[in-house]
């Protein structure tokens, strides 16, 4: 029968051993754990392996083998280059890409290229001045702010095709800004006034043309109306309008055949005479 200080004692051991492997544990790192949205890159004695490991707990041989773990997530990188035109208009842009690492090739980035911070300072950033000034050398300053859209989609197949090979994937790319010379600048502004002051004039010239038109078109309907008026007017209408309009006075003075004035009484025609 064991007595209690045997018992007590092989507790004790437990409890040492116990904090013993969990202290082990916790400096060995007999596991690696990978968070939501990224890819684990096992590496065997600094050798990158070509095993990538998902996301969750994944039992590793300490010492022996890490882990090193990069997002996959879509990323913003907002970047400023220069540039120029095909007129030689310095050009200053502000663009913000979306990227991430594909989940597929992390081992081959992190090989190749590094972390985050390595791939955007090693090949995005001199990628995307490349490729933006190869994009404005073929357009005039005006036709970059013209043809806004057709540039960003020329600098978004570009910048994908380019970083494909190292496992990069572009998202979209945004032009968020260009920034020209103040002589250019002052230059596009006079022009624009220029144009408005054009095409205010235009409208000016184009009404007063209408005025006139409109007028022109008023008279001969009012002349035209007068002429098919005088067609209608036989004397016999204007004798019934005359009578139509006579307030049953007769003037003070007749003329010298005593006739009434527009009142024309058929010879022959004798008067009622008075009861």
């Amino acid at each position: 029968m064991r007595t209690k200080q045997s018992v007590r004692y092989n507790l004790a051991l437990y409890t040492v051993g116990g904090l013993v492997f969990i202290i082990a544990a916790l400096i060995l790192k007999p596991f690696a754990i990978v968070g939501a949205g990224e890819r684990g890159v096992m590496m065997r004695f600094g050798k990158v392996q070509e095993a990538i490991l998902d996301e969750g707990i994944h039992p590793i041989f300490p010492i022996v083998t890490s882990v090193k773990t990069l997002s996959v997530r879509v990323q913003k990188t907002d970047l400023k280059a220069d540039a120029a035109s095909k007129d030689l208009q310095r050009i200053s842009t502000d663009l913000a890409i979306n990227w991430n690492i594909d989940p597929a090739k992390a081992n081959q980035v992190f090989q190749q290229v590094g972390d985050e911070e390595q791939i955007v300072n090693s090949i995005l950033s001199p990628a995307i001045s490349e490729v933006l000034k190869a994009a404005t050398s073929k357009k005039t300053a005006e036709e970059i702010i013209t043809k806004r859209t057709e540039l960003k989609t020329e600098i978004d197949n570009s910048l994908k095709n380019r970083l494909a090979p190292y496992g990069v994937i572009v998202r979209d790319v945004s032009l968020i800004n260009f920034g020209f010379s103040p002589e250019f600048s002052k230059a596009i502004e006079a022009k624009q006034i220029a144009e408005q002051e054009a095409k205010q004039a235009e409208f000016t010239v184009k009404k007063a043309t209408q005025d006139a038109q409109a007028q022109i078109n008023r008279a001969k309907g009012q002349a035209e109306a007068q002429r098919l008026q005088r067609q209608t007017l036989t004397p016999e209408i204007l004798q019934q309008q005359a009578i139509e309009k006579w307030n049953g006075q007769f003037p003070t003075v007749m003329g010298g055949n005593g006739a009434l004035p527009l009142i024309n009484i058929t010879p022959g025609q004798s008067a009622t005479p008075a009861k």
